[in-house]
């Protein structure tokens, strides 16, 4: 079996690196891919909105099976265009169409089909430049700190926490007036914030049928003791202490099954994963967020626990089977730790020379934003590498991903210490 991966972060080196794995992989294509991506498949030079190329490409490389990193692709309709493609009709997608893509395309979208479908989630109200003034009569009376959220894609840094009225109303002003965030932020989210824990938890679904796959805690801020700006996030750990056989069956009753339901109401074929961002709030699950796609760098330690054939999973989802194929997990911890450019999340350099690879043992390092260049692996972007560990406790996991972090060098490298040891103090 051919198959495409579209991406080119630490998510589709992931992958990459899980689907070469099997014997059902016979040849394995990313696009545009990496520097890691390139030891396991073969990185073609398009970009991943490039639909027309795309399809070309899979015609050309007699692609059977795609699966769709990113959601900016699975949002702009790349899934719809090529189920119009008349002669790649029997080609297999793992991500969902523009419709279902809006879980995450849209916050307003995916508030309001959580309130039609009764799943838990934080009180909010929408407001757009024409209801601007509404919107700061409305900051006045609420609790704080309040949580505004651009309502479109905004890599993942789109969420301002204010924890003053007057933060709040200036941020909204920014983003309604000023183009904060450009057409993301034309519309924004003011939510109440919810206090307790977060958790990530992924479901591959294939319309009907639908694994819960390991669930994962990742770090977004860039500083330790979760400081500073939000980033695409800094590192992750699987499983969660605090992820409990019952409140995993409260996540499953209460936001899964509702989920899955209402996109089957709504006349959603969802064929693809569901990221479902919760708070655990004293043992019961909030959504904070939907994403259309698994998270970065959470697949980073989702997909070494599961010991299933990938392959085989993506394979059955794609034809609608999933509930034929069962999943096996290990019980082993997973932890990443993000190495990122200095100056990230905000003006960062590329191109440094990165060493030290060549001197790992027993982590996988997936490159995120790198490229080859004679010889040399060099930095390529904000997030550079995310270096997993795997052991049987989560000490020994944070541990040896820290010691790799340290390892591995460039100029201005920056890495949180921290990831992971707040979840070893709660189980302490």
């Amino acid at each position: 079996m051919n198959i495409l991966i579209l991406g080119s972060g630490g998510r589709e080196h992931a992958f990459a690196w899980k689907l070469s794995q099997s014997p059902l992989c016979d040849t394995l294509f990313v696009a545009p891919g990496n520097a890691g991506t390139a030891q396991v498949a073969t990185n073609l030079p398009l970009a991943f909105t490039d639909f027309g190329g795309i399809a070309q490409a899979i015609r050309e490389h007699t692609i059977d099976l795609l699966l769709v990193g990113p959601e900016e692709p699975l949002v702009k309709g790349v899934v719809d265009y090529l189920r119009q493609q008349p002669d790649l009709t029997r080609l297999r997608i793992v991500g969902p169409d523009a419709q279902g893509a809006q879980l995450e395309g849209s916050k307003d979208f995916s508030k309001a089909f959580m309130q039609r479908h009764g799943i838990p989630t934080a009180a909010s109200q929408t407001f757009t430049l024409d209801t601007l003034n509404e919107g700061l009569t409305y900051l006045e009376t609420h609790a704080l700190p309040i949580v505004l959220k651009a309502d479109g894609l905004a890599a993942g840094k789109g969420v301002i926490i204010a924890e003053t009225v007057a933060e709040a109303q200036s941020t909204l002003r920014d983003m309604l007036s000023a183009g904060r965030f450009g057409e993301a932020g034309h519309k924004v989210v003011v939510e109440q914030f919810l206090r307790g824990i977060e958790l990530s938890v992924f479901v591959l679904s294939d319309g009907v049928n639908y694994k819960i796959l390991p669930e994962a805690k990742d770090y977004k801020r860039i500083g330790e003791g979760d400081t500073g700006p939000n980033t695409g996030g800094m590192g992750a750990v699987s499983p969660v202490v605090f992820a409990t056989d019952s409140f995993m069956r409260k996540v499953e009753d209460k936001v899964v099954k509702p989920t899955l339901a209402g996109l089957q109401q709504e006349g959603i074929q969802y064929v693809g994963f569901i990221f479902i961002g919760l708070m655990n709030m004293n043992g019961s699950p909030f959504v904070i967020e939907y994403n259309a796609r698994m998270g970065d760098p959470e697949t980073e330690v989702v997909l070494p626990r599961i010991q299933t054939d990938l392959v085989e999973l993506l394979v059955a989802a794609a034809d609608g089977e999933l509930d034929k194929v069962p999943m096996q997990v290990s019980p082993q911890t997973a932890v990443t730790t993000m190495l990122v450019s200095g100056g990230y999340p905000d003006a960062y350099e590329k191109g440094k020379a990165i060493t030290g690879l060549d001197q790992l043992d027993e982590v996988m390092p997936f490159h995120a934003g790198t490229v080859s260049q004679n010889d040399l692996v060099i930095t390529n972007g904000g997030r550079v590498l995310a270096i997993t560990a795997i052991a049987n406790s989560l000490e020994n996991a944070v541990r040896k991903s820290q010691e790799a972090a340290r390892a591995v060098q460039f100029d201005g490298k920056q890495y949180r210490k921290d990831i992971g040891l707040d979840l070893i103090r709660y189980s302490d």
